[in-house]
């Protein structure tokens, strides 16, 4: 029975919320949820101080009992806490699936580069609060159990990683980037002008030399802009791709939605359950 560890390296999630997601997880008898206290703190913006966060990340890594670590929710405030996180995991993180997205592939990106544990892009408990959200949990959920029925359908040979584009962005450059040569890059983005996705794409390009490729996954709920940018989001991706040599795969499942499918980083965590 995988025992399962939930804590807020970014923003909170309220008490409501975790008790939909345990009420959701008896559906799954295989899996056992603990929700840390510090996903209801609340220190502005963010689930806690950052003190707090880095305090709840390393007793969740660093307690052995647990299987894995579940990132609560998205939201700004991963970046300010992984790297004194990180310094502080023991041998006890090396065994864990680390599940988590949107700002939360901070956390992924560092545990990646460090090669620790498995890294996964995967929906999230906050995921329950959207319209039909119920379907994004019970996904990670199964993932959890070994139904891997919920992968993103293009996996193949290939090492894939999977990001929000803003966050993989702000993560190029920094101790946290990872070696991605060899690798297909998936990317997702919401709530950003298409003038925005083009000066993203414009950075992080420059830094995926070597990649097998980039996929593109869905670009939602873009803002209106004063002058329509008149490029849309696919064709800013392939502009960027080709400057850099980078073959663009086409599309990616994965999303700010309750669509968002599941993507093991590497090649490992694609298997049938034993």
């Amino acid at each position: 029975m995988p025992r399962v560890a939930i804590c807020a390296p970014s923003r909170a999630i309220t008490q409501d919320t975790a008790a939909r997601v345990l009420a959701l997880a008896d559906g799954f008898p295989g899996v056992e949820l603990h929700f840390h206290p510090q996903c209801f703190l609340s220190d502005g913006h963010f689930a806690g101080s950052d003190v707090d966060r880095v305090a709840a990340l390393v007793e969740c890594a660093n307690d052995p009992t647990f299987d894995a670590v579940w990132a609560a929710r998205g939201g700004y405030g991963a970046a300010r806490v992984v790297e004194d996180a990180l310094r502080q995991f023991d041998s006890s993180a090396q065994d864990k699936t680390w599940l988590a997205y949107s700002d939360g592939g901070t956390l992924l990106a560092g545990l990646y580069r460090d090669r620790i544990g498995q890294p996964v892009h995967a929906p999230m408990p906050a995921d329950i609060n959207r319209a039909g959200g119920e379907a994004a949990v019970r996904r990670t959920l199964g993932f959890l159990t070994g139904d891997r029925g919920g992968l993103e359908p293009s996996l193949d040979h290939r090492p894939t990683v999977a990001f929000n584009l803003m966050t993989l962005a702000m993560v190029c450059g920094t101790p946290l980037m990872p070696g991605l040569a060899g690798h297909v890059v998936m990317v997702e983005e919401v709530s950003e002008h298409l003038y925005a996705i083009d000066r993203l794409f414009f950075h992080l390009t420059a830094h995926l030399g070597g990649v097998a490729g980039l996929r593109l996954g869905r670009v939602s709920d873009v803002p209106d802009n004063d002058i329509d940018f008149g490029i849309e989001a696919e064709s800013i991706a392939r502009h960027w791709c080709a400057r850099h040599a980078i073959p663009f795969l086409g599309r990616a499942d994965i999303g700010h939605d309750v669509a968002n499918k599941i993507v093991p980083f590497g090649l490992a965590g694609r298997g049938a359950a034993q």
